[in-house]
């Protein structure tokens, strides 16, 4: 079956994920810079890191699904999979910023973090099963050096957590950064390949 009702149905699921998470900042009751920071501040750095893992993969996601023309139930599964750990990113964003520093909630939110990554993978290798786009897309994704190394940043993090929990946003914010770093693979492999863009 073709992809474009799975890629509708996800950037429909990452948008509604975003909304449900900027809704649940806390408005500040003062019209000071310092009641912004008072009311809103933790629940801010938490959303923005929230929201760029969200973009990461609406990003990662989007440029894999150009690159295959068809999916399987398998793969079908797999991404509904991904969304589900996607769209717990609101309850474990709120539960950090509500009962800030907390050890569990810290921790909750890289295990959260590392089950999202953790399904990516899973969707990705289902999709280098795939006939007509897997042999495309283990030449684009090549070594995955950065999707090899992320699950042990996650575990530093979540270990992190129980000693001190805000060392934990270190390592959450490090995987978040070496992912924000403009990945051209997949642009070089299409524009090589342009029969594949159009």
């Amino acid at each position: 079956m073709p992809t474009s009702r799975l890629e509708a149905f996800s950037d429909g699921v990452l948008a509604i994920v975003i909304t449900v998470m900027v809704l649940e900042l806390n408005v500040p009751k003062g019209d000071h810079l310092s009641d912004l920071w008072h009311d809103t501040g933790v629940g801010l750095l938490t959303y923005v890191l929230s929201f760029v893992y969200i973009g990461i993969y609406w990003n990662n996601h989007h440029h894999m699904f150009q690159i295959a023309q068809a999916v399987t139930g398998s793969v079908l599964w797999a991404n509904l999979h991904l969304l589900f750990w996607l769209s717990l990113y609101p309850f474990t964003t709120s539960w950090l910023d509500e009962t800030w520093p907390a050890v569990t909630p810290t921790a909750v939110y890289g295990v959260n973090l590392m089950a999202a990554g953790t399904a990516y993978y899973i969707l990705q290798r289902l999709m280098m099963r795939l006939p007509d786009s897997g042999p495309r897309l283990r030449e684009v994704v090549g070594t995955d050096f950065k999707g090899k190394v992320s699950p042990f940043i996650y575990l530093l993090g979540i270990g992190l957590a129980f000693v001190e929990p805000w060392m934990a946003l270190v390592p959450y914010a490090a995987v978040a950064l070496m992912w924000l770093v403009p990945d051209r693979r997949v642009e070089r492999y299409l524009a090589a390949h342009r029969e594949l863009a159009d």
